[in-house]
């Protein structure tokens, strides 16, 4: 929630600024422009990645919503996803391997003790990271709760709602492989 907040041009808190997603999400997830090709149905080497954009709906009382373009390389045991503005700022710079979780946000550095709690601290919703990568290589992997469209893989597109626990969320994500 902190993150949707942050990432709203009318709500921009600079001590909050936080990742998305998703990819989750994942960003994650959507401001601006990406240029799409096709073929993200792919195996996945060691290390991917992708860019585009992305964008979470979470509805809340109030809905959270927020958008950002992304880069997501790597993993989901260890990688790295930096979000920024449709003009370029950086918004959050996200690295995680095993044992650390950081999220860089300007000159402030937090810590988690897992990627899952740093995506869930930075937006509010708890986005499977191991999925989403699964998800971007066209494995249509089961997460309780979430259930993926990966329909538009080729076209560069993946959605992804879920459904519990409450609240709802939705997540989209327009990519290209790198």
């Amino acid at each position: 929630m902190a993150l949707a907040r942050a990432l709203s041009p009318q709500h921009i808190d600079l001590g909050r600024r936080t990742l998305l997603a998703a990819g989750g999400a994942a960003l994650l997830v959507l401001a601006g422009c990406a240029q799409l090709s096709g073929g993200g149905a792919k195996a996945p080497a060691t290390s991917d990645s992708w860019n585009g954009r992305m964008s979470l709906r979470i509805e809340s009382e109030p809905v959270q919503t927020f958008a950002a373009l992304f880069e997501l390389r790597g993993s989901a045991e260890a990688g790295d996803l930096t979000l920024t503005t449709p003009i370029g700022s950086t918004l959050a710079q996200l690295h995680w391997a095993p044992g650390e979780a950081l999220l860089k946000d300007g000159s402030h550095t937090r810590r988690f003790d897992s990627v899952d709690a740093l995506i869930e601290a930075a937006t509010g919703a708890a986005i499977p990271v191991g999925a989403l990568f699964g998800w971007l290589a066209g494995r249509n992997e089961s997460v309780p709760g979430w259930k993926p469209d990966l329909g538009q893989l080729a076209n560069g597109r993946l959605a992804a709602v879920r459904e519990s626990p409450s609240p709802r969320a939705d997540l989209r994500i327009v990519f290209e492989r790198s």
